[in-house]
């Protein structure tokens, strides 16, 4: 228990975990003991001993682990089980005598990223896919659907049948049997965490670097702030109100009587989670994937020559002014060292000093009464751009978000962006969200450009779901974004528009089992005897995605604009709103001959407005029926003719983008299967001719397609089509830089090489062996260092 002007000081460095840490929990069992999690894809339970010895090690997810909690013992478990929850949308239970799970509860469609216990076994669960679960024993009990984002943050209050859940939607529900009682607003960024103070009041805390505290009546009774960055983790001392919290400003804090009374810095840039021991000991975990244990106890207080080395430690680190709180930097303006005679004012005060050329920052401890060196600041030449880094909006990730001032009168206008992004393309979506004048494109792509100095390749963000072919998001033009459901939201903002070109993509889990691929942001495993579960691939892989409404829209309104003797008339997109709704819904309806020919009179339209049209022949290819009539012997060369037509290099890329979607999703069925077949010399050779265009979501599908191609390839054992399939992936993978699209390729390229000796000759023949070697040493996403290394076995 935390007592009043208590110091906290290191107990103790806790080495084991590979990668970040993500979550902490106290154990039951043994006493004194926690349990952790981390992207390394383990959870390992750790007993006391002086400091800390790992008694058990977890495993049984196939993507990062995000979550722990402790469900409490029961007759068939004295000592309690161990809930964990991952990137691979599932929970796993496990006991503490077996490494492997007693059992896995599937049903959340995307992240599982919080976890809370209750009394009777009860378990809550919290998602990306934007829903709480109620779990029993290994049975879902209900999902509480309310928040229109992903759900960050779950807690099963004292009270019976009282939950709380915080999202990214900016906004803390109240749960009561299941139905929504309550609805606290007041943050202004994502939900992070939750805790429970008592009864009648919880904490959280938020992207908006706030935390408050709430009376479940609804009133916020108070909002303390300190952290200068996101605020990932909130936990509380027992008995008491104290607590402390964790976030991205590389600090632990230390809240006694409703004041910061301490802060520990931590030379990792991300402090991701904390728990409170009983014996008021404090545990944290980081992305330097040390867990560090402090404590305020004189007994357990870590020897001189530990928390020297600590401190060294952290005077080695380095620190990003963007994502710190130290605000703009001039080296010439700054002070010397002789700056650091002078006391500190206060607790954490931090100040920076010029030494040797270097910029040096400083922490004062008023407990110790000196300056403690926290890293030497990088990136310290006076730059003021203040939007780089991590920024959060609307619940996503970006490298920048700009404010954009349109005119002096009106209001302004927020403008997030990735520097993987297309600029023009995002400047065109920003346009149309805001209904503002297209005239502005020009100007507002040449300001992206200008304020990212250029860069149109960066570090992905996105901290989308584990899909390992779609990943996440919502549907907007050029994205590789995708969901599970139709419509499909975006899995943080819940936004949906339709512009040009928009398709986002996803995989059909095969025979209702959750895909085993990791997702982006995934990291690496670190066993050498993984199972290889990326390929042979046995299914095609399709771009289902869809929001009806829009789409319906968009044709609608560039139905305006098409040459009068191929206007549709009302009865024309009546009958194109129900082929959608056929085809986008489990639907026993079988598409009619005139909504067939319908379609193919809209995907006759002019180059400059068919997209919307393509879209909808992307979606309705899937259905059977739709897949028989166009891909049929009679008219299965005049539609694959029409397709081609929009693989031209100098075509439009919303076009070449669905063309080659719509390709990819002719083999769900038979007809569609032959047709690919038989055209496939055709169909490959105008489809790698888009390979040096710069569109990642064209290199993405054309990827998908090749894919799809070595599926059926494998089934048949077609030497002669694995021959050319294998010189695709050899010709485009020299080209495509998108680690999304290698991933395809590597796993087209083992799905063709399996079982099959010749193949295996054909492709050292090649040389694709050389060629994918580099993709060994990819860091992020980790499926793709790991494909390859399968890959590399095989030849």
């Amino acid at each position: 228990m935390a007592s009043a002007g208590g110091t906290y000081r290191l107990r103790c460095s806790v080495v084991g975990h590979e990668l970040d840490v993500r979550g902490l929990s106290q154990g039951l069992f043994p006493p004194g003991g926690f349990v952790s999690v981390s992207r390394d894809r383990t959870a390992r339970l750790w007993a006391p001993d002086g400091g800390f010895t790992e008694m058990h090690c977890m495993s049984g997810h196939s993507n990062f682990v995000s979550c722990v909690c402790i469900i409490p013992s029961s007759d068939s478990y004295l000592h309690g089980l161990i809930a964990t929850g991952g990137n691979d949308h599932n929970i796993c239970i496990f006991t503490l005598d077996n490494t492997a799970p007693l059992y896995v509860l599937k049903g959340h469609k995307n992240t599982v990223c919080s976890l809370s216990s209750g009394k009777f076994g009860t378990l809550l669960s919290g998602s990306w896919d934007t829903t709480a679960k109620v779990w029993l024993n290994d049975k879902c009990m209900m999902t509480l659907q309310g928040h229109t984002a992903a759900v960050w943050a779950v807690k099963i209050l004292p009270e019976q049948g009282l939950m709380l859940t915080g999202s990214a939607d900016k906004t803390i529900k109240l749960w009561k049997a299941g139905r929504c009682e309550r609805t606290f607003t007041g943050h202004e960024d994502c939900v992070r965490g939750l805790a429970i103070l008592s009864d009648t009041e919880f904490l959280s805390c938020a992207n908006d670097a706030s935390i408050r505290r709430w009376q479940i009546s609804g009133e916020c009774l108070q909002i303390y702030y300190g952290h200068t960055n996101y605020i990932y983790s909130i936990s509380v001392f027992p008995h008491c109100k104290d607590f402390v919290t964790t976030g991205e400003d590389r600090s632990l804090r230390i809240w006694k009587q409703g004041e910061c009374a301490q802060i520990i810095r931590l030379p990792a840039q991300s402090v991701w989670s904390c728990c409170v021991l009983d014996n008021g000991d404090i545990v944290v975990g980081a992305s330097d994937g040390i867990i560090r244990v402090f404590t305020e106890s004189l007994e357990r207080t870590a020897s001189a020559e530990e928390i020297q080395a600590f401190e060294n430690e952290l005077s080695q680190a380095t620190i990003d002014p963007k994502t710190s709180d130290l605000g703009d930097i001039n080296a010439d303006d700054l002070p010397g060292r002789e700056h650091l005679k002078e006391p500190g004012t206060r607790e954490g005060q931090t100040r920076l000093i010029r030494d040797n050329g270097k910029v040096e920052a400083y922490q004062w401890s008023v407990s110790e009464g000196r300056w403690i060196k926290i890293g030497e600041v990088v990136g310290s030449s006076g730059a003021t751009q203040q939007t780089s880094g991590r920024v959060l909006f609307e619940g996503k990730e970006y490298d920048y978000v700009f404010t954009i001032d349109v005119n002096e009168n009106g209001p302004s206008y927020k403008l997030p962006y990735n520097i993987c992004d297309d600029p023009w393309l995002t400047a065109y979506n920003f346009l149309q969200k805001n209904d503002l004048n297209a005239m502005f494109l020009d100007q507002v792509a040449k300001f992206i450009i200008d304020n990212t100095k250029g860069h149109t390749l960066g570090g992905n963000t996105d901290t989308g779901f584990s899909d390992p072919f779609t990943g996440s998001g919502r549907y907007v033009p050029g994205s590789s974004s995708g969901s599970n459901a139709v419509p499909a939201p975006d899995p943080f903002t819940g936004a949906g528009r339709y512009v040009p070109g928009a398709a986002s993509n996803v995989v059909a889990p095969l025979s209702g089992v959750v895909d085993p691929f990791t997702g982006r942001g995934a990291y690496q495993a670190t066993d050498a005897k993984a199972e290889n579960i990326y390929f042979p691939k046995k299914e095609a892989v399709t771009f289902d995605q869809a929001n009806p409404t829009q789409i319906l829209g968009k044709l609608k309104e560039l139905n305006g604009s098409a040459p009068e003797e191929q206007k549709l008339t009302e009865d024309d997109l009546i009958l194109l709103e129900k082929l959608l709704f056929v085809t986008c819904n489990t639907s026993a309806e079988t598409p009619t001959a005139q909504q067939l020919q319908t379609l193919w009179k809209a995907i006759n339209w002019p180059e400059d407005i068919v997209f919307p049209a393509l879209d909808i022949l992307r979606l309705s290819i899937r259905h059977p029926s739709m897949n028989d009539n166009f891909c049929s012997e009679k008219d299965s060369i005049r539609f694959s003719s029409h397709l081609l037509k929009f693989l031209s290099r100098n075509g439009k890329q919303a076009n070449q983008l669905l063309a080659l979607r719509t390709l990819c999703n002719c083999f769900v069925s038979q007809a569609g299967q032959r047709l690919m077949m038989s055209q496939r010399d055709t169909i490959m050779s105008h489809a790698i001719e888009l390979k040096l265009g710069g569109n990642k979501n064209i290199h993405v599908a054309l990827a998908t397609l090749t894919l799809n191609y070595a599926v059926w390839l494998h089934k048949v054992n077609n030497i002669e089509g694995k021959a050319q399939c294998l010189s695709v992936i050899s010709t485009v993978i020299e080209v495509v830089q998108d680690l999304e699209a290698i991933f395809r390729l590597l796993v087209a390229l083992g799905t063709l090489i399996s079982d099959d000796t010749n193949a295996v000759q054909l492709a050292k023949s090649l040389g694709v062996d050389s060629q994918i070697k580099k993709y060994v040493s990819v860091s992020e996403p980790a499926k793709v260092s790991e494909c390859c290394r399968f890959v590399l076995n095989l030849l």
